[in-house]
Protein backbone atom coordinates (compact mmCIF):
# COMPACT_ATOMS: atom_id res chain seq x y z
CA UNK A 1 0.00 0.00 0.00
CA UNK A 2 1.32 3.43 -0.99
CA UNK A 3 0.55 6.35 1.33
CA UNK A 4 1.59 9.98 0.97
CA UNK A 5 0.92 13.20 2.87
CA UNK A 6 0.40 16.35 0.80
CA UNK A 7 0.75 19.73 2.49
CA UNK A 8 -0.69 22.74 0.66
CA UNK A 9 0.18 26.12 2.22
CA UNK A 10 -1.29 29.52 1.32
CA UNK A 11 -1.10 32.75 3.36
CA UNK A 12 -4.47 32.24 5.08
CA UNK A 13 -5.09 28.50 4.79
CA UNK A 14 -3.16 25.26 5.24
CA UNK A 15 -4.49 21.90 4.04
CA UNK A 16 -3.10 18.42 4.62
CA UNK A 17 -4.31 15.50 2.49
CA UNK A 18 -3.73 11.82 3.25
CA UNK A 19 -3.58 9.93 -0.06
CA UNK A 20 -3.55 6.12 -0.17
CA UNK A 21 -2.95 4.37 -3.51
CA UNK A 22 -3.72 7.62 -5.31
CA UNK A 23 -7.06 8.12 -3.55
CA UNK A 24 -7.83 10.85 -1.01
CA UNK A 25 -8.66 9.38 2.41
CA UNK A 26 -8.46 12.32 4.84
CA UNK A 27 -8.42 16.09 4.57
CA UNK A 28 -7.39 18.44 7.39
CA UNK A 29 -7.91 22.20 7.08
CA UNK A 30 -6.64 25.05 9.22
CA UNK A 31 -7.51 28.66 8.48
CA UNK A 32 -5.97 31.69 10.13
CA UNK A 33 -9.39 33.07 11.07
CA UNK A 34 -10.83 29.73 12.21
CA UNK A 35 -8.00 27.81 13.81
CA UNK A 36 -9.27 24.94 15.93
CA UNK A 37 -8.77 24.96 19.70
CA UNK A 38 -8.80 21.20 20.42
CA UNK A 39 -5.83 20.35 22.63
CA UNK A 40 -5.35 23.92 23.89
CA UNK A 41 -5.19 24.49 27.65
CA UNK A 42 -6.85 27.56 29.22
CA UNK A 43 -7.21 29.18 32.59
CA UNK A 44 -10.97 29.47 32.84
CA UNK A 45 -13.55 30.87 35.23
CA UNK A 46 -16.74 29.03 36.12
CA UNK A 47 -19.70 31.14 35.02
CA UNK A 48 -22.46 28.89 36.23
CA UNK A 49 -22.72 25.47 37.88
CA UNK A 50 -25.86 23.51 36.94
CA UNK A 51 -26.47 20.69 39.45
CA UNK A 52 -29.42 19.35 37.46
CA UNK A 53 -27.17 18.68 34.46
CA UNK A 54 -24.08 17.82 36.55
CA UNK A 55 -22.21 20.33 34.39
CA UNK A 56 -20.85 23.86 34.36
CA UNK A 57 -20.33 26.65 31.82
CA UNK A 58 -16.78 28.00 31.86
CA UNK A 59 -15.43 31.22 30.36
CA UNK A 60 -12.13 30.49 28.60
CA UNK A 61 -11.98 33.62 26.47
CA UNK A 62 -13.83 32.27 23.40
CA UNK A 63 -16.97 33.76 21.84
CA UNK A 64 -19.22 31.28 23.66
CA UNK A 65 -18.90 29.80 27.12
CA UNK A 66 -17.50 26.26 27.08
CA UNK A 67 -19.14 23.18 28.61
CA UNK A 68 -17.59 21.06 31.39
CA UNK A 69 -19.39 17.89 32.50
CA UNK A 70 -18.86 16.29 35.90
CA UNK A 71 -17.46 13.13 34.26
CA UNK A 72 -14.65 15.24 32.77
CA UNK A 73 -13.53 16.65 36.11
CA UNK A 74 -10.13 15.53 37.33
CA UNK A 75 -9.56 15.14 41.03
CA UNK A 76 -5.82 15.02 41.79
CA UNK A 77 -4.82 12.37 44.34
CA UNK A 78 -3.12 13.44 47.57
CA UNK A 79 0.63 14.00 47.37
CA UNK A 80 1.41 10.82 49.35
CA UNK A 81 -0.64 8.72 46.96
CA UNK A 82 0.89 10.40 43.91
CA UNK A 83 4.38 9.47 45.14
CA UNK A 84 3.37 6.01 46.30
CA UNK A 85 1.48 3.14 44.75
CA UNK A 86 -1.67 2.97 42.69
CA UNK A 87 -4.59 5.17 43.61
CA UNK A 88 -7.96 3.51 44.14
CA UNK A 89 -10.69 4.69 41.74
CA UNK A 90 -12.75 7.55 43.10
CA UNK A 91 -16.51 7.74 42.57
CA UNK A 92 -17.59 11.03 41.03
CA UNK A 93 -19.13 13.28 43.68
CA UNK A 94 -21.83 15.86 42.82
CA UNK A 95 -20.36 18.65 40.73
CA UNK A 96 -21.26 21.21 43.41
CA UNK A 97 -18.64 19.60 45.68
CA UNK A 98 -15.90 20.21 43.10
CA UNK A 99 -16.89 23.50 41.44
CA UNK A 100 -18.57 26.74 42.42
CA UNK A 101 -19.54 29.87 40.51
CA UNK A 102 -16.56 32.17 40.00
CA UNK A 103 -13.94 29.48 40.65
CA UNK A 104 -10.81 29.44 38.48
CA UNK A 105 -9.98 26.14 36.80
CA UNK A 106 -7.35 24.85 34.36
CA UNK A 107 -9.11 23.10 31.49
CA UNK A 108 -8.33 21.57 28.12
CA UNK A 109 -10.52 21.66 25.01
CA UNK A 110 -11.51 18.18 23.80
CA UNK A 111 -14.08 19.28 21.21
CA UNK A 112 -14.20 22.43 19.10
CA UNK A 113 -17.31 24.63 19.16
CA UNK A 114 -19.69 22.90 16.73
CA UNK A 115 -22.76 24.63 15.36
CA UNK A 116 -24.46 26.51 18.20
CA UNK A 117 -22.67 24.50 20.90
CA UNK A 118 -19.67 25.81 22.81
CA UNK A 119 -16.39 23.94 23.18
CA UNK A 120 -16.32 20.78 25.33
CA UNK A 121 -13.79 20.83 28.18
CA UNK A 122 -12.00 18.47 30.52
CA UNK A 123 -9.79 18.97 33.54
CA UNK A 124 -8.08 15.66 32.78
CA UNK A 125 -5.18 17.28 30.96
CA UNK A 126 -3.23 15.30 28.35
CA UNK A 127 -0.31 16.51 26.22
CA UNK A 128 0.80 14.44 23.21
CA UNK A 129 4.29 14.00 21.83
CA UNK A 130 5.55 11.81 19.03
CA UNK A 131 5.36 8.49 20.90
CA UNK A 132 3.60 9.26 24.19
CA UNK A 133 0.72 11.15 25.75
CA UNK A 134 1.43 12.76 29.13
CA UNK A 135 -1.24 12.42 31.84
CA UNK A 136 -0.20 14.89 34.57
CA UNK A 137 -0.62 13.70 38.18
CA UNK A 138 -1.81 10.26 37.12
CA UNK A 139 -0.44 6.77 37.76
CA UNK A 140 -1.80 5.28 34.52
CA UNK A 141 0.61 3.58 32.10
CA UNK A 142 -1.39 2.51 29.06
CA UNK A 143 -0.58 1.18 25.60
CA UNK A 144 -2.55 1.89 22.40
CA UNK A 145 -4.90 -0.95 21.51
CA UNK A 146 -3.62 -0.74 17.92
CA UNK A 147 -0.32 -2.26 19.03
CA UNK A 148 -1.42 -5.90 18.92
CA UNK A 149 1.83 -7.79 19.56
CA UNK A 150 1.68 -8.82 23.23
CA UNK A 151 5.46 -8.95 23.69
CA UNK A 152 5.84 -5.45 22.25
CA UNK A 153 3.02 -4.16 24.46
CA UNK A 154 4.70 -5.61 27.54
CA UNK A 155 8.10 -4.16 26.54
CA UNK A 156 6.72 -0.67 25.98
CA UNK A 157 4.69 -0.68 29.19
CA UNK A 158 7.71 -1.80 31.21
CA UNK A 159 10.09 0.75 29.68
CA UNK A 160 7.69 3.68 30.00
CA UNK A 161 6.86 2.59 33.56
CA UNK A 162 10.56 2.73 34.42
CA UNK A 163 10.94 6.17 32.82
CA UNK A 164 7.83 7.49 34.63
CA UNK A 165 8.86 6.21 38.07
CA UNK A 166 9.05 9.04 40.58
CA UNK A 167 7.70 11.65 38.14
CA UNK A 168 4.15 11.61 39.54
CA UNK A 169 2.80 11.46 35.97
CA UNK A 170 1.19 8.79 33.83
CA UNK A 171 1.62 8.07 30.14
CA UNK A 172 -0.19 6.46 27.24
CA UNK A 173 2.03 4.81 24.63
CA UNK A 174 0.92 5.82 21.12
CA UNK A 175 0.79 3.54 18.07
CA UNK A 176 3.83 5.28 16.58
CA UNK A 177 5.97 3.98 19.49
CA UNK A 178 5.86 0.41 18.21
CA UNK A 179 9.43 -0.79 17.69
CA UNK A 180 11.03 2.35 19.12
CA UNK A 181 14.09 2.01 21.37
CA UNK A 182 14.15 3.10 25.02
CA UNK A 183 16.24 6.18 24.10
CA UNK A 184 13.49 7.58 21.88
CA UNK A 185 10.91 7.06 24.61
CA UNK A 186 13.19 8.72 27.17
CA UNK A 187 13.51 11.78 24.89
CA UNK A 188 9.73 12.07 24.74
CA UNK A 189 9.40 11.76 28.52
CA UNK A 190 11.96 14.53 29.01
CA UNK A 191 10.28 16.74 26.38
CA UNK A 192 6.82 16.29 27.92
CA UNK A 193 8.24 17.04 31.37
CA UNK A 194 9.58 20.38 30.13
CA UNK A 195 6.28 21.21 28.47
CA UNK A 196 4.31 20.49 31.65
CA UNK A 197 6.66 22.63 33.76
CA UNK A 198 6.08 25.51 31.34
CA UNK A 199 2.30 24.98 31.44
CA UNK A 200 2.30 25.10 35.26
CA UNK A 201 4.40 28.27 35.36
CA UNK A 202 2.29 29.98 32.72
CA UNK A 203 -0.98 28.96 34.39
CA UNK A 204 0.18 30.40 37.74
CA UNK A 205 0.83 33.81 36.15
CA UNK A 206 -1.99 33.93 33.57
CA UNK A 207 -5.25 35.80 33.88
CA UNK A 208 -8.71 34.29 33.47
CA UNK A 209 -9.50 33.44 29.84
CA UNK A 210 -5.83 33.13 28.91
CA UNK A 211 -4.43 30.32 26.82
CA UNK A 212 -1.60 28.64 28.70
CA UNK A 213 -0.75 25.97 26.11
CA UNK A 214 -1.42 25.77 22.39
CA UNK A 215 -1.15 22.62 20.32
CA UNK A 216 1.12 22.59 17.28
CA UNK A 217 0.08 24.11 13.95
CA UNK A 218 -1.54 21.76 11.42
CA UNK A 219 1.62 20.89 9.40
CA UNK A 220 3.56 20.01 12.56
CA UNK A 221 0.62 18.03 13.98
CA UNK A 222 0.38 16.13 10.70
CA UNK A 223 4.05 15.14 10.89
CA UNK A 224 3.74 14.23 14.57
CA UNK A 225 0.51 12.23 14.27
CA UNK A 226 0.20 10.98 10.69
CA UNK A 227 3.68 10.16 9.41
CA UNK A 228 4.51 6.47 9.89
CA UNK A 229 6.94 3.99 8.43
CA UNK A 230 4.47 3.05 5.68
CA UNK A 231 4.20 6.69 4.57
CA UNK A 232 6.37 7.01 1.47
CA UNK A 233 6.60 10.79 1.19
CA UNK A 234 5.48 14.04 2.77
CA UNK A 235 5.30 16.59 -0.04
CA UNK A 236 5.08 20.27 0.90
CA UNK A 237 4.51 23.07 -1.62
CA UNK A 238 5.98 25.77 0.65
CA UNK A 239 9.77 25.83 1.01
CA UNK A 240 9.59 27.66 4.35
CA UNK A 241 7.10 25.19 5.81
CA UNK A 242 9.14 22.29 4.42
CA UNK A 243 12.26 23.50 6.21
CA UNK A 244 10.33 23.88 9.47
CA UNK A 245 8.95 20.34 9.16
CA UNK A 246 12.39 18.93 8.43
CA UNK A 247 13.83 20.63 11.51
CA UNK A 248 10.95 19.30 13.63
CA UNK A 249 11.35 15.78 12.24
CA UNK A 250 15.15 15.83 12.65
CA UNK A 251 14.69 16.66 16.31
CA UNK A 252 11.89 14.26 17.21
CA UNK A 253 11.89 11.54 14.53
CA UNK A 254 15.23 11.56 12.68
CA UNK A 255 14.56 8.22 10.97
CA UNK A 256 11.61 9.75 9.09
CA UNK A 257 13.05 13.20 8.31
CA UNK A 258 14.26 12.16 4.84
CA UNK A 259 10.67 11.46 3.77
CA UNK A 260 9.83 15.18 3.82
CA UNK A 261 10.45 16.88 0.49
CA UNK A 262 9.65 20.22 -1.15
CA UNK A 263 7.30 20.15 -4.13
CA UNK A 264 8.30 22.87 -6.59
CA UNK A 265 6.23 21.91 -9.63
CA UNK A 266 4.30 24.55 -11.56
CA UNK A 267 1.02 22.65 -11.27
CA UNK A 268 -0.73 22.98 -7.86
CA UNK A 269 0.04 19.92 -5.75
CA UNK A 270 -3.63 19.14 -5.02
CA UNK A 271 -4.44 19.32 -8.74
CA UNK A 272 -1.58 16.95 -9.55
CA UNK A 273 -3.06 14.28 -7.30
CA UNK A 274 -6.70 15.01 -8.15
CA UNK A 275 -7.41 16.10 -4.57
CA UNK A 276 -9.37 19.23 -5.55
CA UNK A 277 -11.84 17.12 -7.56
CA UNK A 278 -12.19 14.69 -4.66
CA UNK A 279 -12.97 17.56 -2.28
CA UNK A 280 -15.74 18.79 -4.57
CA UNK A 281 -17.21 15.28 -4.78
CA UNK A 282 -17.03 14.97 -0.98
CA UNK A 283 -19.51 17.86 -0.73
CA UNK A 284 -22.14 16.05 -2.84
CA UNK A 285 -24.95 14.06 -1.25
CA UNK A 286 -24.61 11.19 -3.73
CA UNK A 287 -21.52 9.00 -3.89
CA UNK A 288 -21.31 6.77 -6.99
CA UNK A 289 -20.03 3.20 -6.60
CA UNK A 290 -17.96 1.47 -9.27
CA UNK A 291 -20.61 -1.22 -9.65
CA UNK A 292 -23.23 1.34 -10.68
CA UNK A 293 -24.84 1.62 -7.27
CA UNK A 294 -24.60 4.74 -5.11
CA UNK A 295 -24.78 6.11 -1.58
CA UNK A 296 -26.92 9.01 -0.41
CA UNK A 297 -25.42 10.78 2.63
CA UNK A 298 -27.51 13.19 4.70
CA UNK A 299 -25.96 15.08 7.62
CA UNK A 300 -28.46 16.47 10.13
CA UNK A 301 -28.13 18.03 13.56
CA UNK A 302 -28.99 14.77 15.34
CA UNK A 303 -27.27 12.18 13.17
CA UNK A 304 -25.91 11.24 9.76
CA UNK A 305 -27.81 8.79 7.57
CA UNK A 306 -26.36 6.75 4.69
CA UNK A 307 -28.71 5.08 2.22
CA UNK A 308 -27.35 2.36 -0.10
CA UNK A 309 -28.94 1.86 -3.54
CA UNK A 310 -28.20 -0.61 -6.36
CA UNK A 311 -28.73 2.07 -9.01
CA UNK A 312 -27.85 0.70 -12.46
CA UNK A 313 -26.08 -2.40 -11.10
CA UNK A 314 -27.96 -5.47 -12.41
CA UNK A 315 -25.56 -8.18 -11.25
CA UNK A 316 -24.79 -11.49 -12.93
CA UNK A 317 -26.76 -14.12 -11.03
CA UNK A 318 -29.73 -13.26 -8.83
CA UNK A 319 -31.12 -10.44 -6.71
CA UNK A 320 -29.58 -11.63 -3.42
CA UNK A 321 -26.11 -11.84 -5.00
CA UNK A 322 -26.53 -8.39 -6.60
CA UNK A 323 -27.56 -6.87 -3.28
CA UNK A 324 -24.69 -8.59 -1.44
CA UNK A 325 -22.05 -7.33 -3.89
CA UNK A 326 -23.44 -3.80 -3.75
CA UNK A 327 -23.47 -3.81 0.05
CA UNK A 328 -19.87 -5.10 0.23
CA UNK A 329 -18.68 -2.26 -1.99
CA UNK A 330 -20.85 0.21 -0.07
CA UNK A 331 -19.35 -0.85 3.29
CA UNK A 332 -15.85 0.07 2.08
CA UNK A 333 -17.10 3.31 0.53
CA UNK A 334 -18.96 4.31 3.71
CA UNK A 335 -15.82 3.88 5.83
CA UNK A 336 -13.83 6.08 3.44
CA UNK A 337 -16.55 8.75 3.24
CA UNK A 338 -16.88 9.01 7.03
CA UNK A 339 -13.14 9.56 7.30
CA UNK A 340 -12.93 11.92 4.32
CA UNK A 341 -15.97 14.02 5.29
CA UNK A 342 -15.08 13.79 9.01
CA UNK A 343 -18.61 12.81 9.93
CA UNK A 344 -19.16 12.05 13.60
CA UNK A 345 -21.77 11.33 16.22
CA UNK A 346 -24.55 8.84 15.52
CA UNK A 347 -24.47 7.30 12.03
CA UNK A 348 -27.25 5.11 10.61
CA UNK A 349 -26.45 3.00 7.52
CA UNK A 350 -29.40 1.61 5.55
CA UNK A 351 -27.88 -1.25 3.57
CA UNK A 352 -30.06 -2.93 0.96
CA UNK A 353 -32.08 -5.72 2.63
CA UNK A 354 -30.33 -9.12 2.66
CA UNK A 355 -32.02 -12.38 3.56
CA UNK A 356 -28.85 -14.43 3.99
CA UNK A 357 -27.46 -14.19 7.56
CA UNK A 358 -23.93 -14.99 6.34
CA UNK A 359 -24.11 -12.13 3.82
CA UNK A 360 -25.05 -9.76 6.64
CA UNK A 361 -22.13 -10.97 8.73
CA UNK A 362 -19.67 -10.45 5.87
CA UNK A 363 -20.95 -6.93 5.13
CA UNK A 364 -20.62 -5.97 8.81
CA UNK A 365 -17.12 -7.47 8.96
CA UNK A 366 -16.10 -5.57 5.82
CA UNK A 367 -17.32 -2.32 7.36
CA UNK A 368 -15.40 -2.96 10.60
CA UNK A 369 -12.25 -3.93 8.70
CA UNK A 370 -12.47 -0.80 6.55
CA UNK A 371 -12.74 1.38 9.66
CA UNK A 372 -9.50 0.04 11.20
CA UNK A 373 -7.36 2.80 9.67
CA UNK A 374 -9.69 5.55 10.92
CA UNK A 375 -7.93 7.69 13.54
CA UNK A 376 -11.25 8.55 15.17
CA UNK A 377 -12.74 6.02 17.58
CA UNK A 378 -15.63 4.10 16.01
CA UNK A 379 -18.14 1.63 17.45
CA UNK A 380 -20.27 -0.53 15.13
CA UNK A 381 -23.38 -2.42 16.23
CA UNK A 382 -25.08 -5.40 14.61
CA UNK A 383 -27.97 -5.13 12.16
CA UNK A 384 -31.13 -3.94 13.88
CA UNK A 385 -34.51 -5.67 13.40
CA UNK A 386 -35.22 -3.09 10.67
CA UNK A 387 -32.03 -4.03 8.82
CA UNK A 388 -30.15 -0.86 9.81
CA UNK A 389 -26.56 -0.67 11.04
CA UNK A 390 -26.04 1.81 13.86
CA UNK A 391 -22.56 3.11 14.65
CA UNK A 392 -20.83 6.03 16.33
CA UNK A 393 -17.71 7.93 15.35
CA UNK A 394 -16.01 10.30 17.75
CA UNK A 395 -16.38 13.91 16.65
CA UNK A 396 -13.97 16.60 17.83
CA UNK A 397 -14.15 19.15 15.00
CA UNK A 398 -16.71 20.26 12.42
CA UNK A 399 -17.34 18.03 9.41
CA UNK A 400 -15.80 18.91 6.04
CA UNK A 401 -19.14 20.18 4.73
CA UNK A 402 -19.64 22.53 7.66
CA UNK A 403 -16.04 23.75 7.46
CA UNK A 404 -16.35 24.64 3.78
CA UNK A 405 -20.04 25.45 3.35
CA UNK A 406 -22.83 27.45 4.96
CA UNK A 407 -26.64 27.16 4.87
CA UNK A 408 -28.20 28.15 1.56
CA UNK A 409 -29.28 31.79 1.70
CA UNK A 410 -32.25 31.01 -0.53
CA UNK A 411 -33.75 28.08 1.36
CA UNK A 412 -32.30 28.81 4.81
CA UNK A 413 -30.52 25.47 4.92
CA UNK A 414 -33.67 23.38 4.39
CA UNK A 415 -32.44 22.04 1.07
CA UNK A 416 -35.81 22.98 -0.45
CA UNK A 417 -37.45 26.20 -1.65
CA UNK A 418 -41.13 27.02 -1.90
CA UNK A 419 -42.48 26.58 -5.40
CA UNK A 420 -43.44 29.51 -7.62
CA UNK A 421 -47.09 28.55 -7.14
CA UNK A 422 -46.78 28.60 -3.35
CA UNK A 423 -45.08 32.02 -3.42
CA UNK A 424 -47.76 33.34 -5.79
CA UNK A 425 -50.55 32.51 -3.34
CA UNK A 426 -48.53 33.99 -0.48
CA UNK A 427 -48.31 37.22 -2.48
CA UNK A 428 -52.08 37.25 -3.08
CA UNK A 429 -52.72 36.79 0.65
CA UNK A 430 -50.23 39.57 1.51
CA UNK A 431 -51.96 41.94 -0.96
CA UNK A 432 -55.34 41.37 0.71
CA UNK A 433 -53.77 41.80 4.15
CA UNK A 434 -52.07 45.09 3.14
CA UNK A 435 -55.21 46.61 1.59
CA UNK A 436 -57.27 45.87 4.68
CA UNK A 437 -54.69 47.50 6.95
CA UNK A 438 -53.65 50.54 4.91
CA UNK A 439 -55.15 53.00 2.44
CA UNK A 440 -53.62 52.97 -1.04
CA UNK A 441 -54.82 53.55 -4.58
CA UNK A 442 -52.31 51.21 -6.23
CA UNK A 443 -50.00 48.40 -5.22
CA UNK A 444 -46.60 47.38 -6.56
CA UNK A 445 -45.37 43.81 -6.08
CA UNK A 446 -41.62 43.20 -6.46
CA UNK A 447 -40.52 39.58 -6.75
CA UNK A 448 -38.11 37.27 -8.54
CA UNK A 449 -38.34 37.07 -12.35
CA UNK A 450 -39.58 33.46 -12.22
CA UNK A 451 -42.45 34.28 -9.85
CA UNK A 452 -43.46 37.46 -11.71
CA UNK A 453 -43.45 35.59 -15.02
CA UNK A 454 -45.69 32.91 -13.54
CA UNK A 455 -48.16 35.46 -12.13
CA UNK A 456 -48.41 37.54 -15.30
CA UNK A 457 -48.67 34.53 -17.61
CA UNK A 458 -50.47 31.77 -15.68
CA UNK A 459 -52.38 33.75 -13.06
CA UNK A 460 -53.47 36.81 -15.06
CA UNK A 461 -57.17 35.93 -14.61
CA UNK A 462 -56.68 35.57 -10.84
CA UNK A 463 -54.96 39.00 -10.74
CA UNK A 464 -57.86 40.59 -12.64
CA UNK A 465 -60.37 39.07 -10.23
CA UNK A 466 -58.32 40.28 -7.25
CA UNK A 467 -58.15 43.84 -8.65
CA UNK A 468 -61.92 43.86 -9.15
CA UNK A 469 -62.54 42.47 -5.66
CA UNK A 470 -60.25 45.01 -3.95
CA UNK A 471 -60.94 47.94 -6.26
CA UNK A 472 -57.20 48.54 -6.58
CA UNK A 473 -54.68 48.44 -9.40
CA UNK A 474 -51.87 45.91 -8.91
CA UNK A 475 -48.60 46.14 -10.84
CA UNK A 476 -45.79 43.57 -10.85
CA UNK A 477 -42.06 44.22 -11.20
CA UNK A 478 -39.34 41.59 -11.44
CA UNK A 479 -35.97 42.03 -9.77
CA UNK A 480 -33.11 39.60 -10.40
CA UNK A 481 -31.73 40.33 -6.94
CA UNK A 482 -34.78 38.72 -5.31
CA UNK A 483 -34.61 35.02 -4.44
CA UNK A 484 -37.55 32.80 -5.33
CA UNK A 485 -39.15 33.05 -1.88
CA UNK A 486 -38.61 36.80 -1.51
CA UNK A 487 -41.16 39.48 -2.41
CA UNK A 488 -42.34 42.93 -1.30
CA UNK A 489 -45.80 44.49 -1.54
CA UNK A 490 -45.46 48.27 -1.83
CA UNK A 491 -48.41 50.64 -1.30
CA UNK A 492 -48.50 53.61 -3.72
Amino acid sequence: MSEELLVNVTPRETRVAVVENGMLQELHIERGSQRGVVGNIYKGKVQRVMPGMQAAFVDIGLDRAAFLHASDLYRAPPLEAAEGGDVAPIAHPPITESLRDGAEVIVQVVKDPIGSKGARLTTQISIPSRYLVLLPRSKVIGVSARIEDEEERARLKEQVGELARGSGHGYIVRTNAEGQPAEALAEDVAYLGRVWELVERTAAEAGVGSRVYEDLSLPLRAVRDLIRRDVEKVRVDSNETCQRLREFASRYMPALADKIEHYSGSRPIFDLYGVEDEIQRALDKEVPLKSGGYLVIDQTEAMTTVDVNTGSFLGQRNLEETVFRTNLEAAQAVARQLRLRNLGGIIIIDFIDMQDVEHRRQVLRTLEKSLVKDHAKTTVYDFSPLGLVEMTRKRTVESLERRLCEPCHECGGRGMVRTGETVTYEIFREIVRAVRQFEAARLLVIASPKVVARITEDESNAVAELEEFLGKTIRFQSDAQYLQEQFDVVLL
